[in-house]
This record gives structure tokens, C-alpha cells and sequence, in this order.
């Protein structure tokens, strides 16, 4: 979120198919209806808990509006099952398989359905699945099993509706999506140069990066993004990814979203892994925060906002497969939602229970949105949330960025000129600018890998702590950006 700019219009461009409005409803007689609420009375009632209450739970709505919700998300659910809360990973679950066939069978009696034709996917790693439910009676029957963490539906596209309703939506922009293919040519006064070629993002100054360089690059550390993919007509992201001073290292690209590869079809993730990992190249164009680290790069959506199931998904599968992989030690991911979303959340405190230090965004927004906070999973405990502020500064968001008691860190990505921070283009050879808590946030964790690979036996914590103690505000805390700007030298010495 982030580009980016975080939120909306695309969906008013996305196609869909269109739905008949029911009549507006009389929600004093909301339980006694038996049509299914209007995709704008669902919103509009989303909104509401967003502004009243500061977030929005499926949990906390009845069995109508939820089912109300699935039916309009393409009749899809997504169930967690457990004995507790915290009983998500089916490999420290003993009883998973009999709190599923329970689940099952409820279902099959309420829709009147073999299994066959309501499940759709039965998450391997975690206590989740995704099935297909008709009936009302169906949810209210599941949410009162005493083995449901949550009920939610699995494909309810709240943007893509929010702009067919809303005129402020629907003028957002195109550029909501955080996607975009632009080069650009650098102002000379927003980077510096350095052996043998590169160029520093004038923000790595701002961190003292540069001079955190003689202690450490991020070799031995893998970062994991999570994004939309990395370009494949980017070399120094790609065969060129060892050049100049950066050698000895992998990147990895693997897609989990829609079957159709690992090469970003949006830009944005091309970016984040620029501002991560591009290599100290010798081609004249910006380095990366760790460029010595190695990446493990996930397609997992097609643009920042995680409504659809398939992105929520791919996500899901990224967070897993990077818990699974015991050579990744830090996950970064400039996406996500402004409510949460349990399967998502799920593979949040499965990467988190592997000790996986986790980044993300705390949200970036058009004006449509700014009544929104830290956005999910920035929000969780077990993430790190990272905003961007205005050169200078630890407490003056940028322009299009949220901030909030969530906040953790800050990361100083937009200058006077409204100039934000130089990276390497979707295309070969050349560089763009981009923004965000997006950016901020890929930049704080190759701010970790930094810091990680000059103390290669610490645990999370001990890395966690050690960006806190050398962050502005340390040993305290602001209300609105955390423990502030890190100090990358303090940060390595």
C-alpha cells in the first residue's frame, strides 16, 4: 500500500459481473429476512465499524449479514477449525482431522450436498479450508460449533464494489492499485554514487546505509517478499543479480497466484525487491538496502489489495512455504486489506511461529481511505508495521501514508520536491521512483537483514531490538510511529 497508491479505483475499471440490487432493507428486521442484503448495504455497514469502532470483525456480525457477505463473494466461505484460538497448524493439532469431517458433515446435512461439490481446497499446513455455502441455515448452524475459529467469505471484493457506490472512490485513480510499469530519470540530487557504478537512494543517507556498509551487506541472510513477483525483463534482478559488488548470492521466484508464474504482472513487487536486494551493480543504477542478501521472491496477487480469494490465497500459501523454508529469515509484504482476513492471518502466525521476522506495510491511501488506520496485517501482534515520513522528519507521515498506535517503525521516503525514492524499473536498464509504507517498509527489512547477517547468531528478538534501540524514540514509544527512524550504523556496530 502503497505504491503506490494504496486503494480503489482499479476496481471501478476491474470487470465483473454485475448483480441485481435487492430493495433496501429495514435493518431493525434484519434477522427475519430471507433475501440476502445488498452489496452496498454490506459496505456501508463495513465502513461504519471502520469509523465507530476503528476496525471491522466478521465475527462480531450476524448469521445474515455474513451470509449475506458470502452469498455476494460468489457463495465462497473460508472456515478456521480448532479446539483453541491459537489451534491453526494442523501439525500440532492431534484432533484436525476429526474437527474437519465434523465440519463436513454439518455442512453436507444444511446444503444437502455430497463434499464433492462444496469443498474447494483443504489447506495442507493450516486448520482452513474454503467451501462453497448456499443455505443461511449452513452458518448459523457452523458458527455455533464450539471448533470454529471463524467463518468469513472467501471472495467478497469490498474496493471493487466500494467504487461502482462510491463517487470519491470511483475518482481515485487508476494508480490505486500500486501498480505500474513507468521509468523515470533520476534528479541528480536524489542519489549519490558509489563503487563500482551504482547509486544510492538519497533516503539510504537519511539511515546512515551507506555508512553501515563497512560492517555489513546482508550476505547469509534470505529475505522473503511477498508481492506481485519480480520483473523478468529486470537482469539485475535476475541473471544479473550477482554483479559488480554484490556476489555469492541467490534469488529464488516462485508463483502461487493463479497458476500463471512468478513474473510481476503489476511492477510493484519488482520495486520492493529493488529497494531490498538490487545489487551494488557497476550499470549506474540504485542499489539496495542489503545487497548482498539473498531473496526468495512469491507472486502471490495481482496488485497491493488482497480482496479476491485467489490473492488471499497466494498469500496465505507465500506466508506457509516461507515458515517452511528454514533458510528464510525475514518476510516482507507491502500489501494487504483494511480488515482482516483469518486465512491470511493464519499464515501470518505460521511463518511467525518458525521465528520469521516480519515487515509490513502500514498502509498507503488516496483520499477515500484516509478514514482507515493501520491496515492488515500490519495491524497483528506478530508483524512489524512500517510508515513512510517526509524527509527530516520521524513524526510527519508522507502524504499518501497511514500512521498509528500499530506503527512500528518509520523509514524517511519523500523529500520537499514531493521526489520519492530512486529504484530499478520494471524494464532492463533503467530506474523509477516510488513511495509508500510500501517502500518504507521493504527498505526496514533489508534494514533487518543488515542487521542480522553482521550478528548471524541472534534470534529474532535479539535483531527486533537491537532496530529498536537504535531508532529515534527509544526506550520509548510515539502514539503514531512507533520507535521511529532507525539509525542503520548505530544499528551494525
Amino acid at each position: 500500500m502503497k505504491k503506490t497508491v494504496f486503494l480503489l479505483a482499479i476496481f471501478f475499471a476491474l470487470q465483473s459481473c454485475s448483480r441485481d440490487e435487492l430493495p433496501v432493507e429495514n435493518p431493525k428486521t434484519e434477522m427475519s429476512q430471507k433475501d440476502p442484503l445488498t452489496e452496498k448495504q454490506i459496505n456501508e455497514r463495513i465502513n461504519q465499524s471502520i469509523k465507530t469502532e476503528g476496525s471491522f470483525k466478521w465475527s462480531k456480525e450476524s448469521d445474515h449479514f455474513l451470509w449475506s457477505s458470502i452469498f455476494r463473494g460468489n457463495r465462497m466461505a473460508s472456515i478456521g477449525f480448532g479446539s483453541s484460538k491459537d489451534d491453526f497448524d494442523r501439525s500440532k493439532s492431534p484432533n484436525h482431522n476429526d474437527m474437519e469431517k465434523e465440519i463436513l458433515a454439518i455442512i453436507k446435512k444444511y446444503e444437502g450436498k455430497d463434499e464433492r461439490e462444496f469443498v474447494l481446497v483443504k489447506d495442507q499446513y493450516l486448520n482452513q479450508m474454503d467451501v462453497v455455502i448456499e443455505k443461511e441455515e449452513t452458518v448459523t448452524a457452523i458458527r455455533q460449533m464450539k471448533t470454529i475459529r471463524y467463518l468469513e467469505p472467501a471472495d467478497y471484493h469490498y474496493f471493487e464494489i466500494e467504487a461502482r457506490y462510491n463517487a470519491t472512490a470511483k475518482s481515485s485513480g487508476s494508480s490505486s492499485s500500486g501498480c505500474g510499469f513507468s521509468s523515470a530519470i533520476l534528479s541528480a540530487s536524489d542519489y549519490t554514487s558509489t563503487t563500482p557504478g551504482a547509486r544510492v537512494p538519497w533516503a539510504f543517507a537519511k539511515h546512515n546505509i551507506p555508512d553501515a556498509w563497512s560492517y555489513s551487506t546482508g550476505a547469509g541472510v534470505t529475505i522473503g517478499l511477498i508481492d506481485t513477483g519480480v520483473s523478468p525483463e529486470q537482469t539485475l534482478l535476475g541473471n544479473n543479480f550477482n554483479t559488480g559488488a554484490s556476489s555469492g548470492r541467490s534469488i529464488s521466484k516462485y508463483g502461487v497466484y493463479n497458476s500463471d508464474g512468478s513474473g510481476d504482472q503489476c511492477g510493484h513487487g519488482t520495486k520492493m525487491a529493488s529497494v531490498m536486494a538490487a545489487p551494488r551493480n557497476n550499470s549506474g543504477l540504485p542499489v539496495g538496502v542489503a545487497y548482498n542478501a539473498n531473496l526468495v521472491a512469491y507472486r502471490a496477487a495481482a496488485n497491493v489489495v488482497l480482496e479476491t480469494s485467489s490473492e488471499q490465497n497466494g498469500v496465505k500459501t507465500a506466508f506457509t512455504e516461507l515458515g517452511n523454508n528454514t533458510n528464510v529469515k525475514i518476510i516482507s509484504m507491502s500489501m494487504g486489506h483494511i480488515f482482516s482476513v483469518g486465512k491470511i492471518e493464519d499464515g501470518v502466525k505460521y511463518a511467525y511461529a518458525r521465528g520469521k521476522l516480519i515487515f509490513c506495510a502500514g498502509g498507503t491511501s488516496t483520499s477515500f481511505t484516509t478514514f482507515v488506520g493501520v491496515i492488515f496485517p500490519a495491524s497483528m501482534s506478530e508483524t512489524q508495521a512500517v510508515t513512510g515520513v517526509k524527509e527530516g522528519t520521524s513524526n510527519q507521515k508522507c502524504d499518501v501514508c497511514h500512521s498509528g498506535s500499530q506503527i512500528d517503525f518509520t523509514f524517511q521516503m519523500e523529500r520537499a520536491s514531493g521526489n520519492t525514492v530512486p529504484v530499478l524499473s520494471y524494464y532492463n536498464g533503467q530506474a523509477d521512483y516510488v513511495g509508500g509504507s510500501s517502500v518504507a517498509t521493504a527498505a526496514t527489512a533489508g534494514i533487518a537483514a543488515l542487521v542480522w547477517a553482521k550478528n548471524p547468531s541472534w534470534s529474532r528478538d535479539q535483531v527486533l531490538n537491537k532496530m529498536r534501540q537504535s531508532a529515534t524514540y527509544y526506550p520509548n514509544v510515539n502514539s503514531s510511529y512507533g520507535y521511529g527512524n532507525i539509525n542503520v550504523l548505530k544499528a551494525v556496530q
